[in-house]
């Protein structure tokens, strides 16, 4: 795993923007794997500034999202579809029909699994996948088990998880207790991996993923060692408590 170290999270962002930017300005059909939370917003804003100078062309891109809450509207202002648009696609030249979002708003909670395992394998392979981390090591919504699931899948999210994404809602009682999220393998399914981290909060969990001797189940980041290319972009309050020694 490469380990870059940026001042801050603005000098995180404008890293990012440019590895994404190494990643696909080469391909007329670029294909991104995208994330939702507050760490990749300033990476879009620079997305999205390439792409009104024209560093960059959306025209032709693809692009899958990592995860969407369970029983959440696509228009609620708290639904990653309706993140992902006011933060990335309204603002770039991109075709509607070219977005894959997952969506669980029925009962049918596997026909959704389902249609989305289908998508991932319509699009295939990523040129480059932005990932974040939770605090206690969730990737995407896959959450610390003692079995984590390959292909998409609906997982219960835990209290801390919940508790986490409170500060985007009302309360945290009115925050989703399941999430419709890909599996490890299409995670991993990938040319490169971007992994996000920013912020002292996160410092824990980044020591937890650089200087951890093992996969663990209970860790779901940890299974990020197994690709091949992955990047971890940090902020130096997000290193802090890293000893000083890289992989």
């Amino acid at each position: 795993m490469k380990i870059i170290v940026c001042k801050d999270y603005d000098a995180v962002s404008k890293k990012g923007a440019s590895i994404v930017k190494d990643a696909i300005s080469m391909y007329r059909k670029p294909k991104l794997g995208l994330a939702t939370g507050s760490t990749p917003e300033g990476l879009y804003r620079e997305l999205i500034a390439m792409n009104q100078s024209g560093e960059l062309n959306f025209e032709h891109a693809e692009t899958v999202n990592l995860d969407e809450y369970v029983g959440i509207d696509s228009s609620n202002e708290q639904s990653y579809h309706y993140y992902m648009y006011e933060n990335l696609f309204n603002h770039i030249n991109i075709r509607p029909e070219h977005i894959h979002i997952p969506l669980a708003e029925g009962d049918r909670l596997d026909k959704a699994v389902a249609h989305y395992n289908a998508e991932l394998d319509y699009v295939g392979r990523r040129d480059i996948q932005i990932l974040g981390m939770g605090h206690n090591g969730h990737i995407a919504f896959i959450e610390p088990s003692d079995k984590l699931s390959l292909r998409t899948c609906v997982v219960e999210l835990t209290p801390e998880t919940i508790a986490a994404n409170s500060r985007f809602f009302a309360s945290e009682d009115d925050v989703p207790r399941q999430a419709i999220t890909m599996g490890i393998k299409d995670i991993l399914n990938t040319d490169t991996l971007l992994i996000m981290a920013t912020g002292e909060g996160k410092a824990p969990t980044v020591k937890r993923l650089i200087e951890g001797k093992r996969l663990n189940t209970h860790f779901p980041a940890s299974m990020l060692h197994l690709h091949t290319n992955a990047i971890l972009l940090v902020d130096e309050a997000a290193y802090s408590l890293v000893e000083d020694v890289h992989e």
